[in-house]
């Protein structure tokens, strides 16, 4: 027990030093190897670093960053905008619905809660404060409701999550749907409440022409989720398979049909995916270190049996959990978390009987608060630099939109059906 607070202590004290992640994993698994085993351990590093980023379902992670990034080049963004604009725009604080529906529709396809953010605030934030909403506002509920991206399917924390706990990716996904809608539901009861309090203007009245030729400009935009999770949920392809037919209807759709796709946009779209994939496939393979190291010390095993000699209620464990990851993803990505703190605390939830997946969900939505609240809050950092308002000054609106996020993962984690419910019904 003591290495282990030992090892995370020294990677914290790293990263606040403002050395990279993993760089940080990387240096101090090295270091513990050698103190433990000597210079007899250094042949082995490489073996395990690449064993650690090879592992098959982690390839669904560049696909669908990939695929995310060829999507935000080909006009979808703006075309789900369009749509979730018909619909919602017609209410007080309507723009903040546009956000929250669009969010919502963009997370069936990205998986990331940052490509979010960055996709849609960039058009949804700008227009928000032309139309006289408050800066730390529109950043709040652009940031927030990114978070349905990691919970809704597919979701790259829970593709992570299910590789480093040994579980399935397609119950994680099934799991992350009613939570998913429930969030949205509830970040959007949170706005209208807001809007009143601001004050804030409705948009155009409602059109049913106009949500029907919106709802056929965007008709292949919401093709994709159907083909992709359908294709997923209905066993006919795996996630990884899933992630593979994302990229290619995303190319169809981008140069054939809406035809803004091109070599320009192509091109830059692989960099960033290829910069996002190297960063957490560096983070996979340095943490594969880390993690053997604490494997062979059997630390997972001493913490599960110091928490098991503490309480065995299953419950009392998940409160502690939650106050454990909340407190995480005030300071690691999401990734990092997921990487770092999972084998080490997978034996104790075997142990007391918690559903892998039902705990895949509560991490997930704890790391997704987690970018929310600073001083890493990477969504809530690019909302803020896009509405060029104070980090501070949205905190105050946002925590708000925080309050909703932390009561669904209250019901997550005390009303299991909640998000096992679809699971238990067609899986199990």
């Amino acid at each position: 027990m003591t290495i282990m607070f030992l090892l995370f202590g020294a990677v914290l004290a790293l990263v606040l030093l403002n050395i990279p992640i993993a760089v940080s994993l990387g240096i101090v698994a090295v270091i513990a190897m050698l103190a433990s085993h000597g210079l007899d351990s250094l042949p082995n590093v490489a073996l395990v670093v690449y064993n650690g980023a090879t592992n098959f379902p982690l390839l669904a992670i560049p696909l669908f960053i990939l695929a995310g990034a060829i999507m935000n080049a080909s006009g979808i963004s703006q075309r789900l905008i369009a749509f979730a604009s018909s619909l919602f725009g017609w209410v007080r604080g309507g723009l903040s619905h546009v956000a929250i529906g669009s969010s919502l529709f963009f997370a069936e396809i990205s998986g990331s809660a940052v490509a979010d953010v960055a996709a849609l605030g960039s058009i949804l934030i700008p227009g928000m404060k032309a139309k006289g909403y408050p800066g730390p506002f529109a950043a709040a509920v652009m940031s927030s409701a990114a978070t349905l991206a990691v919970i809704i399917p597919p979701s790259i924390p829970m593709i992570l999550y299910a590789v480093m706990a040994e579980t399935s990716v397609v119950q994680m996904f099934v799991a992350g749907i009613i939570p998913g809608l429930l969030g949205a539901a509830g970040l959007m009861g949170m706005a209208t409440f807001l809007a009143r309090r601001y004050n804030l203007p409705r948009e155009e009245a409602f059109s049913i022409k106009r949500v029907a030729k919106t709802g056929r400009e965007a008709l292949w935009a919401f093709a994709l989720p159907i083909i992709i999770l359908g294709g997923i949920f209905g066993g006919v392809v795996t996630a990884t398979e899933g992630a593979a037919l994302a990229v290619i209807a995303a190319l169809f759709i981008g140069l054939v049909i809406y035809r803004e796709l091109d070599l320009k946009h192509l091109r830059s779209a692989i960099m960033e995916g290829g910069v996002q994939t190297a960063v957490v496939m560096l983070l996979v393979a340095t943490s594969a270190l880390l993690g053997t190291y604490l494997t062979e010390v059997q630390a997972p095993q001493a913490l599960a049996k110091a928490v098991s000699d503490f309480t065995s209620n299953k419950w009392v464990v998940l409160a502690l959990l939650n106050v454990l990851f909340l407190f995480l993803g005030m300071f690691l990505h999401s990734a990092a978390a997921i990487i770092l703190v999972i084998p080490i605390v997978m034996p104790l939830v075997r142990s007391v009987g918690i559903d892998p997946v039902h705990f895949g969900l509560i991490v997930t939505i704890n790391l997704g608060i987690g970018q929310q609240t600073p001083p890493v809050a990477s969504v809530l950092m690019v909302a803020s630099s896009i509405a060029k308002a104070s980090v501070w000054d949205v905190s105050k609106v946002n925590i708000w939109f925080i309050g909703v996020l932390v009561a669904v993962l209250l019901l997550v984690t005390y009303v299991p059906v909640t998000g096992l419910g679809l699971v238990e019904l067609f899986y199990r």
